[in-house]
């Protein structure tokens, strides 16, 4: 197989932990986290074991560092900024979408089952890998910033602002999947959400 330029100036160590990364987002999606194993990782990958894990030490961090670049695509680097001009509804909605059908996903939602239950009695490593999270700013957090700063928005504490958002959104598509009590949302139902959680909000700061 011909490589890009791009492979070509890479490490061979790099092109192995890419290699590693594809295989677990295949293996998770088409066995499930719970029945992928460290030897199914290599045997996918075409590495030795011992090569998974020189680059991550479990299978919990291999699903955190998932998670977390899950996270960065949808909340980091999206290409959504504000509009001085546009209606604050149909911008807040654009975002909401964004995280619910992240959070909402039932990949994510697997992910993040694996990892919570590995740091259940583990506190201070939990804390340690969820503020790798907060290491850069959410396409929603500048929003809010901005929006408060042109004074369309009657915020006092944007921090709070965002983790208001967070939690109407994640109590509803999120938090009940990851301990089974509710199924994951439908495409009507993440609308809905979206919808109601936008008019709640701008209800209140507005």
């Amino acid at each position: 197989m011909c490589q890009t330029l791009s492979e070509k100036s890479k490490s061979r160590s790099e092109l192995k932990r890419e290699a590693i990364i594809d295989a677990a987002r295949k293996a998770f999606k088409e066995y499930g986290v719970d029945a992928t194993s460290m030897d199914k990782l290599a045997e996918i990958a075409q590495v030795s074991k011992r090569t998974v894990y020189n680059h991550f030490d479990s299978k919990e961090a291999l699903v955190m560092y998932l998670l977390k670049d899950l996270w960065d695509q949808a909340m980091v680097k999206i290409d959504v900024h504000y509009d001085a001009v546009s209606p604050l509804g149909e911008q807040l909605t654009a975002l909401l979408k964004q995280e619910v059908n992240l959070v909402g996903d039932k990949e994510y939602i697997d992910l993040a089952r694996v990892a919570l239950g590995h740091f259940l009695f583990q506190p201070e490593a939990l804390q340690k890998e969820l503020e790798k999270f907060d290491d850069e700013d959410t396409a929603l957090t500048l929003w809010l910033e901005s929006a408060s700063k042109d004074k369309r928005l009657n915020l006092h504490d944007t921090e709070l602002a965002f983790t208001q958002l967070h939690n109407l959104i994640k109590g509803s598509c999120f938090w009940p999947q990851v301990v089974q009590i509710a199924p994951v949302l439908s495409e009507p139902e993440k609308q809905a959400l979206v919808r109601e959680t936008v008019d709640m909000f701008l209800a209140r700061y507005k």
